[in-house]
């Protein structure tokens, strides 16, 4: 009998109640369940750890988008202070190519290691009013007990215990318990069977802010945090390890030599870690009342640093959703929880085909493609619009959405960083944690709708916007009188219930 499978029978009689529990500590569980209680949601997260154990840092790389995403929750700025920026990469000794590009407020990719982001991300949520619990080990789920609710069973030192929840999230990591309880298949495959990860110092550190090369046996990587620790990656063609085996300085150390022809002096590992690298993607990101996000639903090789921004990408597209529908803000909360994952799985699919043909580069045999592998680094170094896009794909500012029905494009695009009246930009503006509608002045606010109602910095501007909480558009039009921005904001939002909380925000 496998944990997911273990009875219920041992629960409590009386169980504890929750709008949402959400399942696994890591950084997409934290964002989501500080987005839900920013609502004013219910919020329980189950962490299998103890709160004092170590969480293995594997993610280092935080992306444009997910800047942006983090600035929209007033986190970018201090993150970025704990890391370092990398504005130029240099792809297999081909010409540097520039993320000074990216048409951001964040033209750079930052590293950083994962405890400072889920640092943030859990102090944040805790000010928000989540309870996390750690030492909870998550057993089982049902959603067949109670109409309407989830039924969550975990074990701690004194026993198993039970919550009730309206719905429940998995972010519970590539061997996700909540996955197997749904008895969904994880289809995929292995890419590389062993590679070894580690922090380590440097005597020696690499001219360039990132080394890296393969060659034909070899390939290894290293990328600085700016507080004197290198990241490093390395793998070997000939390694017949696998996951489990234990790892040492001095195998990384002669990877990294055969790779970049020195160690750089390579020493004082913090922790190294034998790692395995699968392609897999669940089939359905959303079973009845349960979802799930981040390595759950999708895992795949380091190679971009894709992983901890998709699984954070996740938890934003689905919080507000999961916010509306419990809420009854929503005019169809069924369509919209549903468009999560219509919306997120191509998008994991995405990033799938992306590292994995990273990857397949990086592990290119026989001088034939290594020389093409070279070449073609050359020349996207001299081809504007291919930079642009395979930085846009990389950095999550190209991803968009399908425009929902009855709209048409730009709605599901990215919303760039705006200026708006009174000196406040679109992301700022976002920090309310709602819908935000951009009019020209004088236009009226819909009456009794939760959203910020806010006007262009220019005043001659006459076109309107509706930007969803997760910083895309819903709607666009060139020109729109009262009525139809009453019909345009209506389709995605239900006029508040009559609570003290009030009116409308303005701005």
């Amino acid at each position: 009998m496998t944990a997911a499978e273990a009875p219920a029978a041992e629960a409590p009689r009386d169980p504890e109640t929750a709008d949402v529990v959400v399942i696994g500590a890591g950084p997409t569980g934290l964002l989501l369940a500080g987005d839900l209680a920013a609502a004013g949601l219910h919020v329980i997260l189950l962490e299998r750890r103890a709160r004092t154990a170590a969480n293995l840092t594997r993610a280092f790389a935080v992306h444009a988008r997910t800047l942006e995403l983090l600035d929209a929750r007033g986190l970018a700025d201090e993150l970025v202070s704990t890391g370092r920026r990398i504005d130029r990469v240099r792809p297999f000794g081909g010409i540097a190519l520039s993320l000074q590009r990216l048409r951001s407020r964040y033209p750079f990719v930052l590293i950083t290691p994962q405890y400072e982001t889920e640092k943030l991300l859990e102090r944040r949520a805790l000010s928000t009013g989540a309870v996390i619990r750690y030492d909870r080990e998550v057993i089982g789920l049902r959603q067949d007990l109670e109409p309407g609710t989830v039924a969550i069973d975990f074990r701690t030192p004194d026993g198993i215990h039970r919550i009730h929840a309206r719905h429940a999230v998995g972010t519970d990591g590539v061997r996700s318990t909540v996955r197997r309880a749904l008895g969904l298949p994880f289809p995929g495959q292995a890419v590389i069977s062993s590679m070894i990860l580690a922090d380590v110092r440097l005597t020696h550190p690499p001219e360039d802010l990132l080394a890296v090369n393969g060659t034909a046996d070899a390939f290894a990587f290293l990328v600085p945090f700016g507080d004197g620790w290198y990241r490093a990656i390395a793998w070997h063609r000939d390694s017949h390890a696998t996951e489990g085996d234990p790892a040492d300085l001095e195998e990384l150390r002669a990877i990294a030599t055969t790779a970049l022809g020195t160690d750089h002096g390579m020493h004082d590992p913090r922790w190294i870690s034998r790692l395995r690298s699968d392609e897999r993607q669940v089939p359905s990101y959303r079973v009845g009342r349960v979802f799930l996000a981040g390595d759950a639903a999708h895992v795949h090789s380091p190679a971009g640093g894709l992983g901890m921004n998709t699984g954070l990408q996740d938890a934003a597209n689905l919080s507000w959703k999961l916010a509306a529908a419990l809420h009854g803000q929503s005019p169809d909360p069924e369509a919209l929880l549903d468009s999560y994952h219509r919306e997120r799985h191509p998008v994991g699919r995405l990033v799938l085909r992306t590292s994995g043909a990273l990857v397949r580069v990086v592990m290119a045999a026989g001088p034939l493609r290594r020389t093409a592998r070279n070449l073609g680094a050359r020349l996207l170094g001299r081809i504007g619009p291919a930079q642009d896009r395979a930085l846009a794909t990389v950095s999550g500012l190209g991803i968009s959405y399908p425009p929902p029905p009855g709209t048409r494009r730009p709605a599901g695009r990215r919303a760039p960083d705006i200026a708006l009246a009174g000196g406040q930009r679109l992301y700022e503006a976002l920090r309310a944690g709602g819908f935000v509608l951009i009019t020209p002045p004088g236009a009226a606010t819909p009456p009794a709708i939760p959203l910020t109602h806010t006007h262009w910095r220019d005043g001659a501007r006459t076109a309107c916007a509706l930007v969803r909480p997760d910083g895309y558009l819903a709607w666009s039009a060139p020109a729109a009188t009262d009525a139809e921005l009453t019909a345009a904001v209506g389709a995605w939002l239900l006029p508040r219930r009559p609570t003290p909380g009030g009116p409308a925000q303005n701005a």
